[in-house]
């Protein structure tokens, strides 16, 4: 399929695109599937508290088992005493599981959302940024122009390098390259902006 492209100067050429990316089949399941996944593996789970096993301390008995009119006790370091184990505490990163998410399950989720922007008619791709803009002023205009407002810009690293100290600044705008973007990424923000060699690069690493 081919999409518009357009140059700084706002004249409209056309881009020949894979379909399997741009114009894939929807799939919502799939999306809410990865997106559920990748949040959870992303989760920090840091709580822990020490088991009875792994409190310091000596494990022999406190006193005898018969004849003290107490209740019968082992050591020191059972939940009941303070100073001892947690009983059923929070166990840290390794005792959750790690949903696991295959490569084609990333790769289709990310072409059926950006195929959905596509089709939404928010999907946006420039000409590579050639020439280096230094003020946020100048690049401010430019994202006026193209209406690029709350919006995922993904460039090459040639433009990225150019226009990345302009733009950083810039409020409801993130810019990142094939390599740095996510499924969450493009559900987040409301537009998808690509440079042409960013293009290629996706076909090149999702097809």
């Amino acid at each position: 399929m081919k999409l518009d492209k357009l140059n700084l100067d706002g004249k409209k050429s056309s881009i020949e695109v894979l379909d399997k990316i741009f114009s894939a089949k929807i799939n919502h399941k799939l999306v809410s599937s990865v997106l559920y996944k990748t949040n959870a593996n992303y989760k920090g789970r840091h709580a822990k508290t020490k088991q009875q096993n792994e409190v310091s301390g000596p494990t022999s008995k406190i006193y005898a088992q018969k004849g003290t009119g107490n209740a019968r006790h082992a050591s020191r370091k059972a939940p009941i005493f303070v100073g001892g184990g947690i009983a059923h505490g929070p166990k840290g990163q390794s005792s959750y599981k790690i949903r696991k998410l295959n490569k084609s399950e990333k790769k289709q989720s990310i072409a059926s959302l950006i195929s959905e922007k596509t089709q939404n008619k928010d999907l946006l791709v420039l000409s590579d940024f050639n020439n280096e803009i230094k003020k946020t002023k100048e690049m401010s205009s430019i994202l006026k122009k193209f209406e690029i407002l709350n919006s995922l810009i993904i460039l090459d690293k040639p433009s990225k390098n150019k226009i990345e100290k302009s733009i950083r600044n810039i409020p409801n705008i993130k810019v990142t390259d094939i390599n740095h973007f996510s499924a969450f990424d493009i559900i987040k923000f409301k537009k998808i902006v690509f440079t042409e060699s960013s293009v290629k690069e996706l076909e090149k690493r999702y097809a």
